[in-house]
């Protein structure tokens, strides 16, 4: 009887690891998606502004709930630069108590650059508070809180235009659970981005970057 319980709990727990990998590999596939729209010409983020960046976090279908006032959560991947290239991606959470009127429980994609170096141990730690740990503006349109010297630029849209929104005070965490479904075991975003290797469901996301960076 103990024994067939331990198999059932191995079994369970083998599709549990399953499904998260399945999970995150859609997700890579999202993302890779949203950074190829918002980095077309003519649309969201500018020539040059991806070439400049030290770090790339990528929020498909970041979501607000409707019932829920101002809060949203998403997840999505976090990127930098290794020299020439574009480093393994970590996973990485968003989670906001307020991002704007105009989400009213829609899904919203994000883009966030962080445009210094000197950022990038904080943005890989265990929390880094937008707004308060840098300064953020928005990438792709007007903003109260615009900042033309902000080494964070956010991008988002919605329903395929332009959103705005605020994500002062939004915060930015490691995704343990993604990361384990991706590298098969617990890794920080820092052992990541300083030198794992790039898996193969998350080559074309990484190479999407480079190409972007590129234009």
């Amino acid at each position: 009887m103990r024994k067939a319980r331990y198999l059932f709990l191995l079994t369970f727990a083998a599709v549990l690891v399953a499904a998260g990998a399945d999970d995150t590999t859609a997700r890579l596939g999202k993302a890779t998606a949203v950074l190829t729209t918002m980095t077309q010409s003519g649309h969201d983020i500018r020539t040059g502004e991806l070439a400049s960046a030290d770090c790339v976090v990528v929020i498909p279908g970041f979501k607000k709930g409707a019932l829920v006032v101002g809060v949203g959560h998403g997840r999505g991947f976090i990127s930098c630069r290794n020299g020439g290239n574009w480093s393994a991606p970590g996973a990485i959470t968003l989670d906001s108590g307020s991002v704007g009127v105009q989400l009213g429980g829609e899904e919203m994609n994000i883009v966030i650059l962080s445009m210094d170096k000197d950022l990038r141990s904080k943005l890989l730690s265990d929390r880094f508070a937008i707004g308060s740990d840098a300064s953020a503006a928005w990438g792709n349109g007007a903003s109260a809180h615009g900042d033309p010297n902000a080494k964070i630029r956010l991008y988002g849209r919605t329903k395929g235009a332009f959103a705005g929104f605020d994500l002062d005070g939004a915060t930015l965490k490691p995704d343990d659970s993604g990361n384990k479904a991706l590298y098969g075991k617990t890794l920080s975003n820092g052992e990541i981005v300083s030198g794992a290797t790039v898996p193969s469901t998350a080559q074309a996301f990484v190479a999407m970057i480079a190409q972007a960076s590129n234009r």
